[in-house]
């Protein structure tokens, strides 16, 4: 190529590979590529510059096209280029269209923007002028209020007065108020425009975002009236009836006498204390100052709060009949459950472990005759005394179920003491009558016993033989409590703030504490706000004995309660209240008390006391538990089980008892406590079955409460000292001491009795006191160690580091044996 056509190439070297592009330039408005082939050195040109219009093609001019380039490549070349320029066409048009799109978006908010605007100047300019009005009323009441209280003054006669004596007219108090209403409305009006945001202030007609009270108007007015008068005048003393808690803040003591705290403080520093307004003063000093202000007291004291929900007396004409509550009372497996399922037409027996009740239950029955009765199943487990006495406070008969082939056992003696002490009549359902060896009779007559006289013996108690496999006497049973029910009247008012027991109580994962309450009085509604012990809340869901949701309870009707704030003790009694804030401060006041309660109870009053009671734990080995329960019932039940095992040295300890899922704050307790944990019908989450992996804490699982109180026993038991027991196995004489190098003095002896062994012990008794107590250093028959020598034989002995013996001292051989002991 030669410098004449206009073309520079750059690096090209000679032996480069064909076919590649070594370098390209631009040459005026042209951009040229050099391409290296075999034989020569190619520049080719960029499409379209070969003339003015741009875009050669294929068609265009050979002698302009570059060489080398055929029409194939050059019109695949022009494609390209089009759809290059086709693309960059419809880019170029969709920026404009997004950005026409934006413009009116823009043009958009600007438009709600001042659509705003203009509706908040509308509105402070409505609230301005309403303030502005009120403001007017305001002070022409004040004028019309200081003409009224102003006295007229006496006319002058009209002949005395001229024209000359008139004084200048002065502008009246109305329109200078105007006058400045208007200057004001100006300034307002420039303000509000400049801050461009309405505020609560503002819109109320407040100076400085604050409005006057009403007393302050009422002093205003005060004032201005006395003023008007031609003098202050005094102000007539209230005499209040001051409320004093046990000890009140000085600031509160003067807000309710309603006086100045300054007063208040002043009085208090004239009787020599030196206080501020946040300090508390104890009720006689603020009893002091409330006669010295004039004012009346009244004592009050915190448990004052509970006046909300007093036991009020109802009317005969409001009381309406309500169905008996029939408690089922018995020792364990006399077929409580069993004859309740069969009136019930149920089996509530096959759901319990071990076929033995572990809790209360509580369930309605509607018989054929169409009458209504409630029932409570109680356990008889010795171990749930409590529990059959919460039954029998909250019935109205007891059902006394007696086993015909067991006659009367523990609990059912102490079934005969409850419902004696509660007062309510008993029945006596003699049952199991189907099996061969019942025997009735025989439990009629151990009733006599227990001064219980059934009707067959000329008494006045109903007895009935039932059997619940047969469903033998279920009728006469049924037909006895109507009886007795009748007899009774039961009456209720159900118009009234709910009044109830809880029966039981537990935490459910999902719905939260659950309570089982019989409601005693009145209704209890879904919504009601109520009170329970220690615990408050508000009724979110009622369900009946058949799992149904209801909207309401009477009166004999037992209900699941949900939406307590935590778990109450079974056998609290539920009070419906007016407001959550009363429920709320009643609780508080409760559980406070509660805490006050323990803490005395634990703490020793006296140094002596404290000193026994410390000499006490020192001897005392204690094993520590944690235990969670299904129910509060049965938690309530097994802590007073677990109080009973124990003796003077040995003593179970219950850290923690709760209601509810092992959680992993239990496990951190146990680990910390060196505990096990044991869970009654309730399991360990998966985080706190980890934590007791990792920890080594156990944890054991029990659904009936024998297994459980055996193993606490055995465990506790396991902690007594092993005794120590001695056994004399012989005795032997000795007839001559000698003495041998190395070993000391030998005593040669005479087995008179039993057998002399070498691992036992030995006493050397002398005139029959005992002045030795050890062991054998040797024991020889003849030249050999032997390790023991029968009675009637000759043998050598030595004691260990002891050598003071005689002829004619007798050795006394013993060996101590460890005798396990166990907890009764």
């Amino acid at each position: 190529m030669s410098d004449n056509d206009g073309k520079k190439t750059l690096g090209l070297r000679g032996g480069a590979r064909p076919g590649n592009v070594k370098q390209s330039f631009s040459h005026g408005r042209t951009k040229n590529v050099v391409v290296e082939t075999k034989r020569k050195r190619v520049v080719v040109p960029k499409p379209g510059a070969g003339k003015p219009g741009g875009g050669a093609t294929p068609s265009g001019d050979p002698s302009r096209r570059p060489a080398g380039i055929s029409d194939a490549e050059m019109a695949r070349r022009m494609k390209a280029l089009q759809a290059a320029k086709a693309r960059e066409a419809e880019e170029a048009a969709a920026r404009e269209a997004a950005e026409k799109a934006r413009e009116e978006e823009r043009a958009r908010r600007r438009a709600e923007q001042e659509a705003k605007e203009r509706e908040q100047r509308e509105a402070e300019e409505r609230a301005k002028a309403k303030a502005e009005e009120e403001e007017r009323k305001r002070k022409e009441a004040e004028e019309a209020a200081k003409r009224a209280a102003a006295a007229p003054a006496p006319e002058e006669p009209k002949a005395a007065r001229s024209p000359a004596s008139k004084p200048a007219p002065a502008a009246t108090p109305r329109k200078q108020d105007r006058e400045r209403e208007q200057r004001g409305r100006g300034k307002g009006r420039d303000d509000n425009r400049r801050s461009g945001k309405l505020t609560l202030g503002q819109a109320t007609g407040g100076e400085g975002n604050r409005q006057r009270s009403m007393a302050s108007m009422k002093r205003k007015q005060e004032r201005a009236r006395q003023k008007a008068m031609g003098g202050p005048v005094e102000r007539e003393k209230v005499i209040r009836d001051v409320q004093l808690p046990e000890a009140i803040m000085v600031s509160e003591l003067a807000n309710r006498m309603a006086e100045r705290v300054a007063d208040v403080v002043k009085s208090l520093m004239q009787m020599g204390m030196m206080v501020t307004q946040n300090q508390t003063i104890d009720a006689d000093t603020a009893e002091l100052i409330i006669e010295e202000f004039g004012h009346k007291v009244t004592r009050v004291s915190d448990s004052d709060v509970e006046d909300v929900i007093k036991e009020v007396e109802d009317k005969d004409e409001d009381l309406q009949p309500r169905p008996p509550v029939i408690t089922i009372m018995g020792h364990v497996d006399h077929g409580k459950t069993s004859l309740l399922d069969a009136i019930r037409d149920a089996r509530v027996v096959a759901g319990e472990a071990g076929g033995i009740t572990q809790h209360i239950g509580a369930y309605q029955v509607k018989t054929d005759g169409g009458t209504t009765l409630t029932f409570l199943d109680t356990p008889g487990h010795a171990a749930f005394t409590s529990m059959r006495s919460r039954g029998a406070q909250v019935t109205d008969i007891v059902v006394l179920v007696v086993a015909a082939d067991d006659a009367v056992m523990p609990q059912t003696i102490e079934a005969i003491n409850h419902a004696k002490a509660a007062g309510v009549p008993m029945i006596v359902a003699i049952n199991k009558v189907d099996k061969p060896d019942a025997n009735p009779d025989k439990v009629r007559t151990d009733l006599l016993q227990h001064e219980v006289i059934v009707e067959k013996m000329s008494g006045e108690v109903q007895d009935v033989e039932v059997s619940a496999i047969t469903g033998q006497g279920l009728d006469e049973l049924l037909e006895a409590i109507a009886l007795q029910s009748e007899i009774l009247e039961l009456k209720a008012n159900p118009n009234r703030a709910a009044q109830g027991a809880v029966i039981e109580a537990q935490l459910d994962v999902g719905r939260g504490p659950v309570a089982t309450v019989l409601v005693q009085n009145g209704t209890l509604h879904q919504g009601d706000i109520f009170v329970v012990g220690e615990q408050y809340g508000k009724v979110r869901a009622l369900i009946n004995d058949k799992g149904e949701r209801v909207k309401e309870a009477g009166p004999s009707v037992p209900v699941e309660v949900l939406g307590l704030n935590g778990t109450p003790e079974a056998g609290d009694v539920l009070n419906v209240t007016e407001t959550e804030a009363q429920a709320r401060e009643i609780a508080e006041y409760r559980e406070q008390a509660a805490k006050d309660k323990r803490a005395a109870a634990g703490a020793a009053t006296t140094l002596e006391q404290l000193m026994q009671k410390a000499k006490e734990d020192e001897n005392v080995t204690e094993l520590p538990i944690l235990m969670k329960a299904d129910v509060q019932g049965s938690a309530e039940a097994i802590v007073q089980a677990m109080e009973k095992i124990g003796n003077d040295e040995v003593r179970v300890r219950v850290l923690h008892s709760g209601v509810g899922a092992i959680t992993e704050t239990d496990v951190g307790l146990a680990e910390a406590s060196g505990a096990p944990i044991f869970g009654f019908n309730v399991r360990a989450n998966a985080s706190a079955r980890n934590t007791a992996n990792q920890k080594g804490v156990e944890i054991r699982y029990y659904s009936v409460i024998y297994d459980l109180v055996d193993d606490v026993k055995a465990a506790a038991s396991g902690l007594l000292s092993a005794e120590i027991r001695e056994k004399f196995i012989g005795y032997a004489e000795i007839r001559e001491v000698f003495k041998v190098t190395g070993v000391g003095k030998v005593a040669g002896c005479l087995v008179t009795e039993g057998v002399a062994r070498r691992s036992a012990g030995v006493r050397l008794l002398r005139d029959n006191v005992v002045i030795h107590e050890g062991t054998l250093k040797t024991l020889k028959r003849f030249k050999d160690e032997v390790a023991e020598v029968q009675s009637g034989q000759e043998c050598g002995m030595a004691f260990e580091n002891y050598d003071d013996i005689r002829a004619g001292d007798v050795i006394e051989i013993f060996e101590r044996e460890e005798v396990t002991r166990t907890l009764d």
